[in-house]
């Protein structure tokens, strides 16, 4: 097959065939299945959507496929792409399907690329590896293909390094060289996890267009129902290593057969968008608490570097987070959110404007002064794996603010307190003799929430919490931390590309857009009828879980777009 031929190449029989499929990983405690009897196909053209909870075979499944397992990982069963026997196949066999019969897309672009490399040079080196052609017709070949995939400026960017690119960016370039031998199958393992909304939406359109003039079948696993809505013919749902439910998306979406989908389904935060009911009022402004800021952002700039290198992460930004009250900051990849709550905490400094900690002016504040007022802070980030120490059990690292901020406090006051800041993060006690690795992301991110509560903060900054986890261990996290700011009265500054959860989450919100405030108020107003188009841009480009609303959203999302680009042209 060429990388010329397009869908009347294809096989007429499923590019992916799956027969009673089990994978068995081999522990030091014994033999653990993580696959049981998994039976399913792809078409060519089709997308078949893999779904379920963290743990429950999903991207196990989608490396079996690849023959891609670790050495401890045994499969039994069938899984035949193109015509071609994965299960026990020898490794020459397997190099020579990868990346020309079948790619994978995986889910953080940072780890998949080398970063020592260009980009131009890594996908050219694919196309090479399968077939006979010159350095410089693959080259040529590298840069029609970031073209496709909708990179502005390929001829330069493929002169890149992928820290010289976005995330939206990086993710394009992985699926580039994906797609760079025309294959017949597409495994794409959470491609649009980490991507703020409206890059997901471009993925997505990408992706979809891919599959139709080619007619390459795609694998999608996933924990993004909207996503599910928005792209996948198909859906299995997976539940302990077993299929569960299988169907077409609006049967499994809309009508569920299964108990264990309904509740999948249940715990999906949902946009509510204005347009669902266009006579609905504006709802009343709520009030501005009354109470001082906990944090305080007075017209503050942040520009990085000199001169024509001189980026200006934010200007002119204003904003409070109260006591009890959720704080929500939304934009683009690049918009500023993240440096907006670096500025709040005091880890960078603004070039211009002032900043206020619990009534203190920062700039004014002495060094031994700002590490007491830190102890009032707690943190969580995205990625509780990076933020934990693997060298630590969980105890230890949940017991490191107090070695810190509170010295002189007792071995045994420190494991009380650990002990007591577990349970409010509804975590067994047991866990603190074990280390992060040994958890479910789901507990991982709970032992991150609880080294943030240890100190009682009076503020929690919570950068992307839950962007990795699946809905219904988002549900349980979210859940935990409301009950806690409820019980103690903590301020919440939320930064977060999912509007729906900042929606549901956040009593107040923050639009911005290249590091200006586009618009802010009650969560309930500004996401339900927006005052501005970027942010209206923003509500349409989620996608919600329902097919039959998600299309006519996402057509009406493409006409906007489409109408732009005209009258940008006239």
């Amino acid at each position: 097959m060429t990388a010329t031929q397009g869908p009347a190449a294809r096989q007429a029989g499923p590019i992916l065939e799956l027969d009673d499929l089990g994978v068995v990983f081999t522990t030091e405690t014994g033999e653990v299945p993580a696959v049981r009897g998994v039976s399913l196909r792809v078409a060519p053209g089709e997308t078949l959507a893999l779904v379920g909870e963290s743990g429950s075979g999903k991207s196990t499944i989608a490396l079996a496929a690849m023959g891609l397992l670790s050495g401890n990982a045994r499969a039994t069963g069938s899984a035949v792409i193109a015509g071609t026997e994965v299960v026990g196949a020898r490794e020459g066999e397997l190099a020579a399907l990868r990346g020309r019969t079948a790619s994978m897309v995986f889910q953080e672009p940072a780890t998949a690329l080398d970063p020592l490399t260009r980009v131009g040079r890594q996908i050219a080196e694919v196309i090479r590896n399968h077939r006979d052609v010159s350095a410089k017709e693959a080259a040529e070949e590298a840069v029609a293909l970031l073209r496709k995939v909708g990179i502005p400026e390929p001829e330069k960017r493929a002169t890149a390094y992928p820290f010289q690119l976005s995330g939206g960016q990086r993710q394009r370039v992985v699926i580039a060289m994906a797609i760079a031998n025309d294959p017949a199958l597409l495994i794409a393992d959470e491609p649009t996890t980490a991507l703020d909304v409206t890059v997901q939406a471009e993925i997505l359109d990408l992706l979809r267009r891919l599959a139709a003039e080619t007619g390459t079948g795609v694998l999608l696993v996933t924990h993004n129902m909207g996503v599910v809505a928005d792209f996948a013919d198909r859906v299995a749902v997976m539940y302990h290593g077993e299929i569960v439910e299988t169907g077409p998306v609006e049967d499994v979406l809309l009508r569920p057969s299964h108990d264990y989908t309904r509740r999948l389904l249940a715990a999906v935060p949902r946009l509510s968008v204005a347009e669902a009911d266009k006579a609905a009022p504006a709802p009343a402004a709520a009030k501005t608490p009354d109470t001082e800021p906990v944090a305080e952002l007075r017209d503050v700039c942040v520009v990085f570097g000199r001169g024509r290198n001189a980026v200006r992460a934010l200007d002119g930004v204003s904003l409070a987070v109260h006591p009890g009250q959720t704080l929500g900051l939304v934009g683009e990849s690049g918009s500023g959110k993240s440096t907006a709550s670096r500025v709040a905490l005091g880890l960078i400094a603004p070039t211009s404007g002032t900043v206020s900690l619990f009534g203190n002016d920062l700039a004014r504040t002495r060094a031994r002064a700002r590490r007491a007022l830190r102890a009032g802070i707690g943190v969580v980030l995205q990625d509780p794996v990076a933020s934990l120490d693997a060298r630590m059990t969980v105890g230890e690292c949940v017991a490191e603010p107090l070695r810190v901020h509170r010295a002189k406090l007792s071995a045994k006051d420190r494991r009380d307190k650990v002990a007591a800041v577990l349970d409010r993060v509804r975590l067994p006690r047991e866990v603190a003799d074990r280390a992060p690795r040994e958890l479910s992301g789901g507990q991982r991110q709970r032992v991150s929430l609880a080294r943030a509560l240890v100190l009682e903060p009076r503020l929690l900054v919570a950068d992307e919490p839950t962007s990795a986890l699946d809905v219904s261990v988002q549900q349980a996290v979210l859940e935990v931390i409301s009950e806690l700011q409820d019980e103690l009265g903590f301020a919440c500054l939320f930064v977060s590309h999912d509007l729906a959860v900042v929606q549901h989450f956040a009593q107040r919100v923050v639009v911005l857009r290249g590091g200006r405030i586009q618009e802010q108020g009650p969560t309930g107003e500004t996401l339900l009828h927006p005052e501005t188009d970027y942010t209206r841009g923003l509500l349409a480009a989620v996608p919600v879980p329902d097919p039959v609303v998600q299309r006519a959203r996402r057509a009406e999302r493409l006409a906007a777009l489409a109408a732009g680009r005209t009258e940008a042209r006239a």
